[in-house]
């Protein structure tokens, strides 16, 4: 009867997995935290570049939007960056 006894442990054991499963889902609540900090993981950067921009911009005598611009793009890339790593963790 050994190969019942293995085939028991082998059931409790995948029920045991099933259960702690069960207990360690994710939550509505938890889901929407998470997206929630991607979601400004990514608009921080860009909102600070646009503002550093516009400030740096306006410091110029003549009309000008390139530090902005630029300083938009950089912040897309470090909030990609941002979210990348994230994840990643």
């Amino acid at each position: 009867m050994p190969e019942l006894d293995d085939l028991r442990k082998q059931v409790e054991q995948q029920a045991r997995r099933m259960k702690k499963a069960e207990r360690e889902r994710p939550t509505l609540l938890s889901q929407t935290i998470y997206i929630g900090t991607i979601g400004l993981l990514i608009v921080l950067p860009v909102v600070g570049g646009a503002y550093l921009g516009n400030w740096l911009d306006g410091l110029a005598s003549e009309y000008s939007s390139r530090w902005t611009v630029s300083l938009i793009l950089v912040g897309v890339f470090i909030g990609a960056l941002n979210v990348f790593l994230f994840i990643r963790e």
